[in-house]
């Protein structure tokens, strides 16, 4: 008897507890929210921007070239120093092979001869002419070939002063072995180190590049724009620029040149941008900064705009949920306008203060 009563209070026990706890399930489910947020129709500014690409770099870049032969024999200025135009840069040793120099010296010799010959002639021509036994045809003749080989002597020597000494006056020309600085600006990379032989620059060789230099007061951001949004670009929009190394950098400019050709990398085709910097809020820049670029293609002030998250768009339509009778959602047709895709412009369909529902959540079971 004592068992079965203890099985029975057992019981009881049992049913209290697991009744308790349906009840107490069913209290904590009971503060679900009532409906789905909603957010109020205001005014803003809306901005429609297109992305471009790319770094910062000097608006012209000068590479500096020789117009001697030989080897670098010393530097003067290295990358990230200032240098005024004139100022010397780095210094030629003239290196002609032994050949050369060995050609060089006996070219002289020949012109030597040869103009010697031609000064002769020239003499017993001069003779004849006042003897009235030459024409005057024949003494021009003769006086124009002392003159061409005088000139011929003349380069060879030239030509070897340059090999052995390495500068020469050509016509007040000055040509040295030493390169100055076309420019004011900033050394920005050194191609050679002292040693190294460089070709010189000439009507059918490029020569070697020395050093390049660039006015660093006058930079530029070149980048690419996605095909999808050049079409909407136009010179003289504005942008902000934003570099990665300097976060806190506040740069602006305006547009000022679309590419009419596009280029395609890694299966995307997109057209290169410049992009002529305004302000540059105290940042100190280099060349070769990563950036990326909005622009600015249209900007409304004032325009009544909510979260375009709380749209749905039908084709060409877009409709909204508004609270209606009692709270429940109710479907509103509405026109959009102007997106940055966080917020859209409403045209017409809702006013000013009214509330637009969220779109419910889906629950993760």
């Amino acid at each position: 008897m004592q068992r079965r009563t203890k099985i029975v209070l057992g019981s009881i026990v049992i049913l209290v507890l697991v009744s308790g706890g349906f009840a107490v399930k069913k209290a904590r489910g009971g503060n679900k929210d009532d409906g789905p947020k909603a957010v109020v129709v205001s005014r803003g500014t809306l901005v429609d921007r297109a992305l471009a690409v790319g770094t910062i770099q000097p608006d012209v870049e000068i590479t500096v070239k020789s117009k001697i032969s030989g080897v670098v024999k010393r530097l003067f200025a290295q990358p990230g120093d200032y240098v005024h135009a004139g100022d010397p840069l780095l210094e030629m040793k003239p290196d002609p092979t032994p050949v050369e120099l060995a050609d060089a010296r006996r070219q002289v010799e020949l012109r030597q001869l040869e103009m010697d010959n031609q000064k002769a002639l020239l003499q017993r021509q001069d003779q004849l002419r006042k003897q009235q036994l030459v024409s005057p045809q024949e003494y021009d003749a003769s006086r124009r070939a002392f003159d061409e080989a005088r000139v011929q002597l003349q380069m060879t020597q030239e030509k070897l002063q340059l090999m052995e000494k390495g500068s020469i006056t050509i016509a007040n020309n000055a040509i040295e072995s030493i390169i100055r600085s076309p420019i004011d600006g900033f050394i920005l990379e050194k191609k050679v180190e002292v040693g190294d032989p460089v070709t010189p620059l000439s009507t059918y060789q490029e020569g070697t590049v020395l050093l390049t230099m660039a006015d660093m007061g006058h930079l530029i951001f070149r980048g690419d724009v996605d095909e999808i949004d050049v079409g909407r670009l136009k010179e003289g929009m504005p942008s902000q620029i934003k570099i990665g190394a300097l976060p806190g950098a506040a740069l602006t400019g305006v547009v000022s040149k679309i590419s009419l050709k596009a280029k395609t990398q890694d299966n995307a085709t997109t057209f290169p941008v410049e992009i002529r910097l305004t302000g540059i809020g105290g940042a100190k820049l280099r060349a070769g900064y990563s950036a990326n670029a909005e622009i600015t293609v249209r900007k409304l002030d004032g325009v009544l705009q909510i979260p375009e998250r709380t749209v749905t768009f039908d084709g060409d339509s877009a409709w909204v949920n508004v609270p209606g009778a009692d709270n429940k959602p109710q479907k509103r047709w509405i026109r959009t306008g102007l997106s940055d895709a966080i917020n859209v412009q409403v045209t017409s369909g809702l006013r000013e203060g009214e509330r637009v529902l969220e779109k419910p959540t889906q629950e993760v079971k």
